[in-house]
């Protein structure tokens, strides 16, 4: 058995960050089995669909580099759809229903009114038909025995049927609603695993026997905890964090993915160099029924974790003109996103503004007068300091701040001994003079 996922988005909005980490779950767990993983785009809703939707998916996944295996869109399947529909119904397992959104409405109220559930009532054997009236169509669940399965996540699973509503499947005007339709995807598709959300587990009690009517095994699900906020409750902002929002604050897609690959699990958030730790690590044993806490500062620091062990090729073409392996290497401890480089970069390239006291004047033109003499191809920054230490008699703060601060303008920053080869000695002496 190949192992096959599918990652499912309907293209009426861009990815969010829950999506995302149901599709990096997903192509995860193929990737561990070498598997497949599969792109369904579920466009039944021809109204809300939306063509630039799905390029800017696709774009997401690209960027993420969750590449896969084949697509597959809804839009292009419905004569499939139609195929199994008409079986069914054949079959009894589908069926016309002739009620309008008020009167299931009120029906529900009464039921609740009562301390019922609210399930559907389905129309007495041969009830009349109400004229002028276009019926939508429901799925008939089997109520002689309870749907039972082993969750990945969750453990076992057990619904009774009786306790659920037919689902409706296709509406008056003939559109499909997602039930069926996935179900048939995933018998045609060859899908093994469906990992989703926990707000899907109810729907996979109902499509375990749409499976069976199906003549199929159904896949084994795995339904996740969902996210919540740093505040530790379900977060509205979840809900529009897209990857364009993550590009625009600097994060690096393997940042998003260390995090979003544990959260849930016993496993600790690390900074990683590749995929392959995560795609090692990916088991819904590990996963936790608590509800997944999703914190933006934490993504932050994971992102600079992994930058300051970022080598210089995999963002060469993305930093400053001129700036080389030796200066990514001197100044990445310093960045919590790539973009910050070009600052650095400019302090390296100048001009640059350093308020000098007064009273270093003398001593930092000392430093220019050692610093004409050391060999530039060494080690001058411990150069420079161990003579001025000699000569001066200053030590800690007194003798490192100054310089620091005349050859960058800042009090803080990369590390200097190799800061200073970069700046080199042209522009270190004429800082120090300046």
């Amino acid at each position: 058995m190949t192992v096959t996922t599918r990652f499912a988005p309907s293209p009426t909005g861009t990815l969010h960050v829950g999506n995302v980490r149901t599709a990096l779950h997903n192509w995860l767990w193929a990737k561990k089995h070498g598997g497949r993983f599969i792109l369904r785009i579920d466009d039944t809703d021809v109204e809300r669909s939306r063509e630039e939707y799905v390029t800017q998916i696709r774009s997401d996944l690209d960027w993420l580099g969750l590449a896969w295996d084949e697509e597959a869109r809804q839009s292009a399947r419905f004569d499939l759809y139609e195929k199994h529909f008409e079986a069914l119904k054949a079959e009894g397992r589908i069926y016309a229903c002739y009620e309008t959104p008020e009167e299931l409405e009120l029906r529900r109220k009464i039921l609740l009114g009562r301390g019922l559930p609210p399930v559907y009532e389905r129309p007495a054997e041969g009830a009349a038909i109400p004229e002028g009236r276009i019926p939508h169509w429901r799925f008939k669940l089997d109520h002689a025995a309870p749907i039972e399965w082993d969750d990945l996540v969750r453990g076992h699973q057990k619904f009774d049927p009786k306790l659920l509503s037919d689902p409706v499947i296709r509406r008056a005007d003939g559109s499909w609603l997602y039930m069926l339709p996935s179900a048939i995807d995933d018998v045609d598709l060859g899908i093994t695993h469906v990992v989703r959300g926990e707000d899907h587990v109810t729907n996979t009690a109902t499509q375990i026997q749409m499976f069976a009517a199906l003549g199929a095994v159904p896949p084994l699900f795995a339904h996740e905890a969902l996210l919540t906020g740093s505040e530790g409750k379900l977060s509205k902002r979840l809900g529009s964090l897209g990857v364009d929002a993550f590009k625009e604050q600097g994060i690096e897609p393997l940042a998003l993915l260390a995090l979003l690959a544990r959260l849930g699990t016993s496993d600790p958030v690390e900074p990683v160099a590749d995929m392959a730790p995560l795609i090692a690590g990916i088991d819904f044993s590990r996963f936790g029924r608590a509800p997944a806490r999703f914190d933006e500062a934490e993504l932050a620091q994971l992102n600079a974790r992994i930058l300051h062990q970022t080598d210089y090729d995999a963002v060469a073409e993305r930093l400053p003109t001129g700036m080389g392996q030796a200066a990514w290497n001197a100044i990445r401890p310093n960045l919590t996103r790539v973009d910050d480089a070009a600052d650095w970069w400019a302090v390296v390239e100048g001009p640059i503004h350093a308020d000098i006291a007064t009273d270093d004047r003398a001593y930092l033109a000392q430093a220019a007068r050692l610093a004409e003499t050391l060999d530039w191809a060494a080690d001058p920054w411990h150069a420079l300091t161990a003579a001025l230490k000699d000569e001066t008699g200053r030590k800690g703060k007194a003798l490192f701040l100054p310089l620091r601060i005349a050859l960058t303008g800042r009090e803080h920053g990369p590390d200097m001994a190799s800061l200073l080869p970069i700046i080199g000695r042209e522009r270190a002496i004429a800082r120090l003079l300046a």
